[in-house]
Formats: C-alpha cells, structure tokens, sequence
C-alpha cells in the first residue's frame, strides 16, 4: 500500500546517494541508501569519526541516546521536513556542528551540546527520504541505524586508543582542524 493510496501524501521521490536519479527507491535501494547516505556527506562522516576524540569515559548507554537522538531527528524529518528554501542554510548548520565538536572536543563546551548537533543531522538526513512508500522508508531508518550505530561503535573502540596515540597535542590540532573543516564548509553554503 502506497502513501499515495493512503491519501495522506503525495508521492515525492526520495533522493539516493548513490545516483539514482528520480527514481522511486526499492526497499533494499532504502537500506543501502539509509547506510551510505551518513558516509557519504563529508560533515556527516567526519561529525561521527570525530566523536573518538571526545573523552569516552561516558557510558555505553551514552551512544545508545546519540544515536537514538540522531534517529528521533531523522524521524521528525518526516513530519516537518526541512523546507527548500532552508536547505543551504540547514546544510550551513550541520557544517557549523564540526566547530561545535571541536570546541567539545577542546573541553571549551559540554558534551551534552552534541545531542542536539546529532538531531539536526538526523533531521537534514531524514527529510533526504521523505514523501517515499513505508518499506524503503523502513529500509533507509534500518540502514541509518547499522550505519550510525556502526561507526559510533567502531569510534567507541578507538576512542582511547587514539587519545593516547594523539596525545593532548595531537588531539588539541585535530579540533582545530575540525573547527577551520566546519567553517569552511559551512562558508561554501553560505556564498553557494
């Protein structure tokens, strides 16, 4: 059953990362899409690659509440998708995130501010689906969970390894590096 049967909806096509062009998704197109759609955005990949570098002497239940945030964003997507006109300056925002993680990163900031940060990429990546029928719907939020969850926990693991390895210097540059990444990509959204 459609969304369009249901009357609720118009059909919109959902837009896939790997090209599909204006294609309607099938429901593994879904799931693929849903997996590569937060690695293939570079401020969405580096956003959870840099999360290593924040200490992890949280808890595991910590990630599952990240990632649960994240896919609350993706899910208010579908009820307030972001308009078109805002989308340059919702793609600005998420790259303005890779600064506030690497003010995080520098203690300058409390964690708790990468929940939000983590919403808003939820929801810039939600509405990249919305208007499509309910099993590649499925599909794309199954597919971000194993893609997210995934990298969180991979970042989890390496986390402490980095930190030793990087040292306070170390990890003090790549924050820095982060910071001037996410001011110049959110620089090209502005005068794009």
């Amino acid at each position: 059953m459609t969304v369009t049967t249901l009357g609720l909806l118009p059909v919109v096509l959902a837009h896939h990362p790997f090209g599909m062009g204006d294609q309607a998704l099938t429901p593994l197109q879904g799931l693929l899409s849903g997996m590569g759609h937060p690695l293939l955005g570079p401020d969405h990949l580096l956003f959870l690659l840099a999360l290593c570098l924040v200490s992890w002497q949280q808890p595991r239940r910590w990630l599952a509440a990240l990632l649960a945030t994240g896919l609350v964003g993706s899910a208010i997507a579908l009820i307030a998708p972001v308009p078109a006109s805002m989308e340059l300056a919702t793609e600005a925002l998420v790259s303005l995130t890779l600064v506030l993680e690497g003010l995080v990163i520098l203690g300058n900031l409390p964690k708790t501010l990468l929940f939000p940060a983590f919403a808003l990429h939820g929801w810039l990546l939600g509405g990249a689906i919305v208007g499509a029928e309910p099993s590649p719907l499925m599909g794309y939020f199954l597919g971000l969970f194993v893609a997210q969850g995934t990298l969180l926990l991979l970042v989890r693991q390496l986390g402490v390894p980095l930190q030793s390895l990087l040292g306070e210097s170390g990890r003090r540059l790549i924050a820095g590096i982060w910071i001037g990444l996410g001011a110049a990509f959110a620089w090209s959204m502005v005068i794009a």
